[in-house]
């Protein structure tokens, strides 16, 4: 059974992958690495992304026009309703 170990953070040097924190097995043991993406927005399609950002601009005009609601009293009115 393989042991469970948290992610490894590594850079590449000289066309090798380098662990930036230290190991704890035995010298030679062999890995294997899997890259992933660690841009949130590489998983998104064009149309997607534009959804987003339009959403976020939309909550930023809504704020900037006050039309907001404090969290606790929602959270409040959210709670009374489900009571």
């Amino acid at each position: 059974m393989q042991a469970l170990m948290a992610p490894v953070k590594a850079h590449v040097r000289n066309g090798y992958f380098v662990s930036d924190e230290p190991a704890n097995l035995p010298e030679g043991t062999p890995v294997e690495l899997q890259l992933v993406a660690t841009d949130p927005w590489s998983a998104m399609d064009p149309e997607e992304r534009a959804e987003l950002e339009e959403a976020i601009e939309e909550g930023y005009r809504d704020i900037e026009n006050g039309d907001v609601v404090d969290a606790r009293e929602f959270l409040a009115e959210l709670r009374a309703k489900n009571a």
